[in-house]
Protein backbone atom coordinates (compact mmCIF):
# COMPACT_ATOMS: atom_id res chain seq x y z
CA UNK A 1 0.00 0.00 0.00
CA UNK A 2 1.99 2.86 -1.47
CA UNK A 3 1.58 5.77 1.10
CA UNK A 4 2.07 9.33 1.16
CA UNK A 5 3.05 10.98 4.57
CA UNK A 6 2.78 14.63 3.76
CA UNK A 7 4.48 16.91 6.88
CA UNK A 8 3.29 20.17 7.73
CA UNK A 9 6.08 21.38 9.34
CA UNK A 10 8.20 19.38 6.88
CA UNK A 11 11.95 21.23 7.64
CA UNK A 12 11.41 21.39 11.66
CA UNK A 13 13.31 18.46 13.62
CA UNK A 14 10.71 16.56 14.04
CA UNK A 15 9.86 16.35 10.36
CA UNK A 16 13.38 15.90 9.43
CA UNK A 17 14.23 12.99 12.07
CA UNK A 18 11.31 11.01 10.98
CA UNK A 19 11.78 12.00 7.12
CA UNK A 20 15.70 10.57 7.70
CA UNK A 21 14.64 7.75 10.01
CA UNK A 22 11.56 6.31 7.30
CA UNK A 23 14.63 6.53 4.88
CA UNK A 24 17.84 5.04 6.89
CA UNK A 25 14.24 1.80 7.87
CA UNK A 26 13.69 1.37 4.21
CA UNK A 27 17.40 1.11 3.06
CA UNK A 28 18.45 -1.11 6.12
CA UNK A 29 20.55 1.24 7.69
CA UNK A 30 18.76 1.67 11.31
CA UNK A 31 16.75 -1.01 13.15
CA UNK A 32 12.70 0.46 14.52
CA UNK A 33 13.41 1.14 17.75
CA UNK A 34 10.93 3.39 19.29
CA UNK A 35 8.32 2.41 16.32
CA UNK A 36 5.05 0.73 18.07
CA UNK A 37 3.98 -0.52 15.31
CA UNK A 38 7.23 -3.18 14.84
CA UNK A 39 6.25 -4.84 18.09
CA UNK A 40 4.76 -7.92 17.55
CA UNK A 41 1.50 -7.20 19.35
CA UNK A 42 1.09 -4.86 16.32
CA UNK A 43 3.08 -5.79 13.43
CA UNK A 44 1.13 -7.48 10.56
CA UNK A 45 -0.13 -7.20 7.08
CA UNK A 46 -2.55 -4.25 7.05
CA UNK A 47 0.13 -1.48 7.64
CA UNK A 48 2.32 -0.34 4.81
CA UNK A 49 5.81 -1.39 5.04
CA UNK A 50 8.10 1.63 5.55
CA UNK A 51 9.31 1.06 2.09
CA UNK A 52 5.59 2.11 1.06
CA UNK A 53 6.26 5.45 2.54
CA UNK A 54 6.55 8.56 0.10
CA UNK A 55 7.10 11.75 2.30
CA UNK A 56 6.70 15.30 1.39
CA UNK A 57 5.01 18.32 3.21
CA UNK A 58 4.65 22.21 3.38
CA UNK A 59 6.90 24.25 5.40
CA UNK A 60 7.18 28.42 5.58
CA UNK A 61 11.01 28.15 5.82
CA UNK A 62 13.18 27.03 3.14
CA UNK A 63 16.56 25.77 4.77
CA UNK A 64 17.39 22.73 2.77
CA UNK A 65 16.34 19.53 4.03
CA UNK A 66 19.77 18.07 3.69
CA UNK A 67 21.21 21.17 6.00
CA UNK A 68 18.65 20.81 8.27
CA UNK A 69 19.32 17.11 8.75
CA UNK A 70 22.93 18.34 8.94
CA UNK A 71 22.09 20.65 11.73
CA UNK A 72 20.19 17.38 13.90
CA UNK A 73 23.47 15.15 13.42
CA UNK A 74 26.25 17.95 14.84
CA UNK A 75 23.78 18.45 17.36
CA UNK A 76 23.34 14.75 18.51
CA UNK A 77 19.91 14.10 17.30
CA UNK A 78 20.21 11.60 14.56
CA UNK A 79 23.40 10.04 13.51
CA UNK A 80 25.91 11.48 10.91
CA UNK A 81 26.49 8.40 8.98
CA UNK A 82 22.97 8.44 8.30
CA UNK A 83 22.66 11.95 6.63
CA UNK A 84 25.86 10.87 4.42
CA UNK A 85 24.55 7.50 3.58
CA UNK A 86 21.17 9.08 2.56
CA UNK A 87 22.23 12.23 0.23
CA UNK A 88 20.25 11.17 -3.02
CA UNK A 89 17.23 9.96 -1.43
CA UNK A 90 17.08 13.25 0.95
CA UNK A 91 17.35 15.28 -2.34
CA UNK A 92 14.30 13.16 -3.60
CA UNK A 93 12.46 14.49 -0.97
CA UNK A 94 13.19 18.03 -0.71
CA UNK A 95 11.85 17.75 -4.53
CA UNK A 96 8.89 17.09 -2.54
CA UNK A 97 8.48 19.81 0.04
CA UNK A 98 6.57 22.99 -1.13
CA UNK A 99 6.57 26.25 0.74
CA UNK A 100 3.30 27.20 2.57
CA UNK A 101 0.42 28.71 -0.10
CA UNK A 102 -0.32 32.32 -0.13
CA UNK A 103 -3.37 33.73 -1.53
CA UNK A 104 -5.52 36.59 -0.67
CA UNK A 105 -8.02 34.54 0.88
CA UNK A 106 -7.89 31.49 3.21
CA UNK A 107 -10.18 29.51 0.58
CA UNK A 108 -7.49 30.67 -2.24
CA UNK A 109 -4.78 28.88 0.57
CA UNK A 110 -6.85 25.77 0.66
CA UNK A 111 -6.78 25.08 -2.76
CA UNK A 112 -3.41 25.54 -3.24
CA UNK A 113 -2.89 23.13 -0.45
CA UNK A 114 -5.29 20.58 -2.07
CA UNK A 115 -3.82 20.86 -5.57
CA UNK A 116 -0.13 20.17 -4.20
CA UNK A 117 -1.69 17.05 -2.36
CA UNK A 118 -3.62 15.68 -5.57
CA UNK A 119 -0.63 15.99 -7.51
CA UNK A 120 1.93 14.42 -4.97
CA UNK A 121 -0.81 11.84 -4.78
CA UNK A 122 -0.93 11.34 -8.54
CA UNK A 123 2.80 11.96 -9.29
CA UNK A 124 3.58 8.93 -7.03
CA UNK A 125 0.55 6.55 -7.57
CA UNK A 126 -0.05 6.59 -3.92
CA UNK A 127 -3.05 4.66 -2.66
CA UNK A 128 -3.65 7.21 -0.24
CA UNK A 129 -1.60 10.09 1.75
CA UNK A 130 -1.81 10.85 5.12
CA UNK A 131 -1.20 14.88 6.16
CA UNK A 132 0.54 14.88 10.00
CA UNK A 133 0.57 18.45 11.42
CA UNK A 134 4.22 19.13 13.18
CA UNK A 135 4.20 22.14 13.30
CA UNK A 136 4.46 24.97 15.99
CA UNK A 137 2.16 25.37 18.63
CA UNK A 138 -0.63 27.43 17.97
CA UNK A 139 -2.60 30.15 20.53
CA UNK A 140 -6.29 28.79 20.53
CA UNK A 141 -8.39 30.52 17.95
CA UNK A 142 -10.92 33.13 18.87
CA UNK A 143 -14.45 31.80 18.27
CA UNK A 144 -15.92 32.56 14.91
CA UNK A 145 -19.03 32.00 13.23
CA UNK A 146 -17.53 30.18 10.32
CA UNK A 147 -16.97 27.60 13.10
CA UNK A 148 -20.26 26.12 13.89
CA UNK A 149 -20.76 24.19 10.48
CA UNK A 150 -18.83 22.88 6.84
CA UNK A 151 -21.64 24.99 5.36
CA UNK A 152 -20.91 28.41 7.08
CA UNK A 153 -17.08 27.97 6.43
CA UNK A 154 -16.92 27.31 2.98
CA UNK A 155 -18.44 30.37 3.16
CA UNK A 156 -16.61 32.20 5.56
CA UNK A 157 -13.34 31.44 4.08
CA UNK A 158 -14.18 33.51 1.00
CA UNK A 159 -13.71 36.20 3.42
CA UNK A 160 -11.26 38.87 4.32
CA UNK A 161 -11.19 37.13 7.35
CA UNK A 162 -8.78 34.51 9.28
CA UNK A 163 -11.57 32.12 10.07
CA UNK A 164 -9.53 28.98 10.62
CA UNK A 165 -5.62 28.56 12.36
CA UNK A 166 -2.95 27.22 10.44
CA UNK A 167 -3.52 23.63 11.60
CA UNK A 168 -7.02 23.94 11.10
CA UNK A 169 -6.58 25.04 7.20
CA UNK A 170 -4.11 21.94 6.71
CA UNK A 171 -7.42 19.90 7.87
CA UNK A 172 -9.75 21.64 6.40
CA UNK A 173 -7.57 20.95 3.04
CA UNK A 174 -6.65 17.74 3.88
CA UNK A 175 -10.32 16.45 4.33
CA UNK A 176 -11.39 18.16 0.93
CA UNK A 177 -8.42 16.16 -0.90
CA UNK A 178 -9.34 12.97 0.28
CA UNK A 179 -6.80 12.47 2.99
CA UNK A 180 -6.73 11.35 6.71
CA UNK A 181 -5.30 14.31 8.84
CA UNK A 182 -3.51 13.31 12.57
CA UNK A 183 -2.36 16.23 14.68
CA UNK A 184 0.66 15.75 16.32
CA UNK A 185 0.73 19.17 18.40
CA UNK A 186 -2.17 20.33 20.68
CA UNK A 187 -3.04 23.02 17.93
CA UNK A 188 -6.77 23.34 17.04
CA UNK A 189 -6.01 21.16 13.79
CA UNK A 190 -9.64 19.56 13.08
CA UNK A 191 -10.81 20.15 16.60
CA UNK A 192 -13.93 22.58 14.98
CA UNK A 193 -18.10 21.61 14.56
CA UNK A 194 -17.67 22.54 11.18
CA UNK A 195 -14.41 19.93 10.45
CA UNK A 196 -15.57 17.17 12.64
CA UNK A 197 -18.51 17.65 10.47
CA UNK A 198 -17.09 17.80 7.37
CA UNK A 199 -15.18 14.60 8.26
CA UNK A 200 -18.26 12.45 8.82
CA UNK A 201 -19.19 13.92 5.18
CA UNK A 202 -16.38 13.18 3.41
CA UNK A 203 -15.97 9.77 5.16
CA UNK A 204 -12.54 10.05 6.34
CA UNK A 205 -10.41 9.03 9.90
CA UNK A 206 -8.80 11.91 12.16
CA UNK A 207 -6.28 11.18 14.56
CA UNK A 208 -4.85 13.52 17.77
CA UNK A 209 -3.89 15.32 19.79
CA UNK A 210 -0.26 16.46 20.84
CA UNK A 211 2.01 13.77 20.70
CA UNK A 212 2.90 12.28 24.17
CA UNK A 213 6.68 11.60 24.33
CA UNK A 214 8.02 12.74 27.53
CA UNK A 215 6.73 13.63 30.96
CA UNK A 216 2.82 13.17 29.75
CA UNK A 217 3.90 9.64 29.07
CA UNK A 218 5.54 9.05 32.25
CA UNK A 219 2.31 10.81 34.29
CA UNK A 220 -0.05 8.57 32.01
CA UNK A 221 1.79 5.71 33.84
CA UNK A 222 1.93 6.68 37.65
CA UNK A 223 -1.17 8.39 37.48
CA UNK A 224 -3.37 5.10 37.50
CA UNK A 225 -1.46 3.53 39.88
CA UNK A 226 -2.12 6.47 42.19
CA UNK A 227 -5.73 5.94 41.53
CA UNK A 228 -6.00 2.05 41.50
CA UNK A 229 -3.87 2.00 45.11
CA UNK A 230 -6.55 4.48 46.15
CA UNK A 231 -3.77 7.07 47.16
CA UNK A 232 -4.39 10.31 47.70
CA UNK A 233 -2.37 12.74 45.06
CA UNK A 234 -2.28 16.26 47.29
CA UNK A 235 0.26 17.95 44.52
CA UNK A 236 1.74 17.18 41.47
CA UNK A 237 3.88 19.95 40.05
CA UNK A 238 6.18 19.65 36.79
CA UNK A 239 9.19 22.45 35.48
CA UNK A 240 9.58 21.53 31.77
CA UNK A 241 12.75 22.92 30.32
CA UNK A 242 13.63 22.75 26.82
CA UNK A 243 14.99 24.52 23.53
CA UNK A 244 14.73 24.30 19.90
CA UNK A 245 11.88 25.35 17.83
CA UNK A 246 9.52 24.10 19.95
CA UNK A 247 10.88 26.02 23.05
CA UNK A 248 11.21 28.99 21.41
CA UNK A 249 7.50 28.55 20.40
CA UNK A 250 5.92 27.96 23.73
CA UNK A 251 8.34 31.05 24.77
CA UNK A 252 4.54 33.01 23.44
CA UNK A 253 2.07 32.91 26.73
CA UNK A 254 -0.95 31.89 24.23
CA UNK A 255 0.79 29.06 22.75
CA UNK A 256 2.39 28.16 26.12
CA UNK A 257 -1.20 27.96 27.81
CA UNK A 258 -2.54 25.87 24.91
CA UNK A 259 0.49 23.25 25.78
CA UNK A 260 0.10 23.26 29.19
CA UNK A 261 -3.69 22.65 28.94
CA UNK A 262 -3.11 19.27 27.16
CA UNK A 263 -0.65 18.27 29.03
CA UNK A 264 -2.48 18.36 32.60
CA UNK A 265 -5.71 16.93 31.13
CA UNK A 266 -4.51 13.50 32.18
CA UNK A 267 -4.49 13.94 35.90
CA UNK A 268 -7.75 15.26 35.63
CA UNK A 269 -9.31 12.45 34.01
CA UNK A 270 -6.97 9.37 35.30
CA UNK A 271 -7.90 10.19 39.26
CA UNK A 272 -11.04 11.78 39.28
CA UNK A 273 -9.79 15.37 40.29
CA UNK A 274 -6.81 17.97 40.08
CA UNK A 275 -4.60 17.99 42.53
CA UNK A 276 -3.05 21.27 43.48
CA UNK A 277 0.36 22.00 41.35
CA UNK A 278 0.60 22.66 37.58
CA UNK A 279 3.21 22.75 34.84
CA UNK A 280 5.69 25.43 33.59
CA UNK A 281 7.51 25.66 30.29
CA UNK A 282 10.22 27.39 30.06
CA UNK A 283 12.60 27.81 26.80
CA UNK A 284 16.53 27.52 27.83
CA UNK A 285 18.16 27.99 23.99
CA UNK A 286 21.43 26.27 25.11
CA UNK A 287 19.35 22.83 25.60
CA UNK A 288 18.59 22.70 21.75
CA UNK A 289 16.60 19.55 20.76
CA UNK A 290 17.10 18.02 24.19
CA UNK A 291 14.70 18.59 26.79
CA UNK A 292 14.42 17.98 30.97
CA UNK A 293 11.17 17.47 33.01
CA UNK A 294 11.29 17.43 36.85
CA UNK A 295 7.93 16.42 38.77
CA UNK A 296 7.13 16.40 42.53
CA UNK A 297 4.42 14.38 43.96
CA UNK A 298 3.05 14.79 47.08
CA UNK A 299 0.50 12.20 48.28
CA UNK A 300 -1.25 10.52 51.14
CA UNK A 301 -1.84 7.15 52.14
CA UNK A 302 -3.24 5.29 54.95
CA UNK A 303 -4.40 7.30 58.30
CA UNK A 304 -2.89 10.32 56.13
CA UNK A 305 0.37 9.64 56.00
CA UNK A 306 2.43 12.26 53.74
CA UNK A 307 4.86 11.21 51.37
CA UNK A 308 6.56 12.24 48.25
CA UNK A 309 8.07 11.03 45.36
CA UNK A 310 9.82 12.84 42.42
CA UNK A 311 11.29 11.92 39.00
CA UNK A 312 13.30 13.31 36.25
CA UNK A 313 12.89 12.69 32.66
CA UNK A 314 16.13 14.02 30.23
CA UNK A 315 15.22 13.35 26.40
CA UNK A 316 15.95 14.12 22.85
CA UNK A 317 12.28 15.10 21.51
CA UNK A 318 12.27 14.78 17.86
CA UNK A 319 14.03 11.23 18.35
CA UNK A 320 11.24 10.30 20.94
CA UNK A 321 8.38 11.78 18.15
CA UNK A 322 9.76 10.56 14.93
CA UNK A 323 8.87 7.00 15.32
CA UNK A 324 5.63 7.97 16.36
CA UNK A 325 4.94 9.93 13.53
CA UNK A 326 5.57 7.07 11.36
CA UNK A 327 3.84 4.62 13.31
CA UNK A 328 0.80 7.35 12.66
CA UNK A 329 0.82 7.18 9.21
CA UNK A 330 1.08 3.37 8.62
CA UNK A 331 -1.96 3.27 11.05
CA UNK A 332 -3.93 6.25 9.74
CA UNK A 333 -3.51 4.64 6.30
CA UNK A 334 -4.40 1.17 7.18
CA UNK A 335 -7.62 2.69 9.34
CA UNK A 336 -8.96 4.74 5.93
CA UNK A 337 -7.93 1.61 4.03
CA UNK A 338 -10.30 -0.28 6.20
CA UNK A 339 -12.98 2.37 5.75
CA UNK A 340 -13.11 3.54 9.49
CA UNK A 341 -14.55 7.51 9.77
CA UNK A 342 -14.14 10.10 12.27
CA UNK A 343 -12.32 10.48 15.28
CA UNK A 344 -9.56 7.10 15.80
CA UNK A 345 -9.90 7.05 19.73
CA UNK A 346 -7.88 3.53 19.66
CA UNK A 347 -4.98 5.78 18.95
CA UNK A 348 -5.40 7.54 22.03
CA UNK A 349 -2.58 5.17 23.55
CA UNK A 350 0.03 8.08 21.16
CA UNK A 351 -1.53 11.68 22.22
CA UNK A 352 -1.77 13.36 25.65
CA UNK A 353 -5.07 14.96 25.22
CA UNK A 354 -6.81 11.77 22.70
CA UNK A 355 -9.64 12.90 20.37
CA UNK A 356 -12.51 10.69 21.41
CA UNK A 357 -10.77 7.81 23.99
CA UNK A 358 -12.48 7.63 27.06
CA UNK A 359 -9.43 6.60 29.11
CA UNK A 360 -5.59 8.69 29.94
CA UNK A 361 -4.33 5.27 31.21
CA UNK A 362 -1.54 3.99 29.21
CA UNK A 363 -2.15 0.44 30.26
CA UNK A 364 -6.00 0.70 28.95
CA UNK A 365 -4.82 2.46 25.80
CA UNK A 366 -2.26 -0.13 25.08
CA UNK A 367 -5.48 -2.85 25.04
CA UNK A 368 -7.01 -0.87 22.61
CA UNK A 369 -4.62 -0.10 20.18
CA UNK A 370 -3.60 -4.25 20.29
CA UNK A 371 -7.55 -4.76 19.37
CA UNK A 372 -7.88 -2.24 16.88
CA UNK A 373 -4.45 -3.59 15.11
CA UNK A 374 -5.85 -6.87 15.59
CA UNK A 375 -8.98 -6.17 13.51
CA UNK A 376 -6.98 -3.98 11.00
CA UNK A 377 -4.75 -7.32 10.17
CA UNK A 378 -8.00 -9.65 10.35
CA UNK A 379 -9.54 -7.76 7.47
CA UNK A 380 -6.82 -7.15 5.31
CA UNK A 381 -7.81 -9.10 2.28
CA UNK A 382 -4.73 -8.36 0.30
CA UNK A 383 -6.55 -5.24 -1.44
CA UNK A 384 -6.76 -2.04 -0.87
CA UNK A 385 -10.14 0.31 -0.95
CA UNK A 386 -10.57 3.16 -2.66
CA UNK A 387 -8.12 5.34 -3.42
CA UNK A 388 -8.32 8.01 -1.31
Amino acid sequence: MRTGVWLVGARGSVATTSIVGGLALRAGLAGPTGCVTELPELRGPALPSFADLVFGGHDVATTPLCKRAEALADSGVIPGRLVAALPDELAAVEQELRPAPVGATQADRAAAVVRDLTAFRERHALDRVVVVNVSATEPAPAPHPGHADPDALRAALTGPDEVLPSSSLYAYSALLAGCPYVDFTPSTGLRLPALTALAEQVRLPYAGHDGKTGETLVKSVLAPMFAMRNLAVRSWSGVNLLGGGDGATLADPAANAAKVQSKQRVLGETLGYLPQGGTRIEYVEELGDFKTAWDLITFAGFLGTGMRMEFTWHGCDSALAAPLVLDLARLTAAAHAAGHVGPLAELGFFFKDPLGAPTHSLAEQWARLVDFTRQLHAGRDGSDDNVG
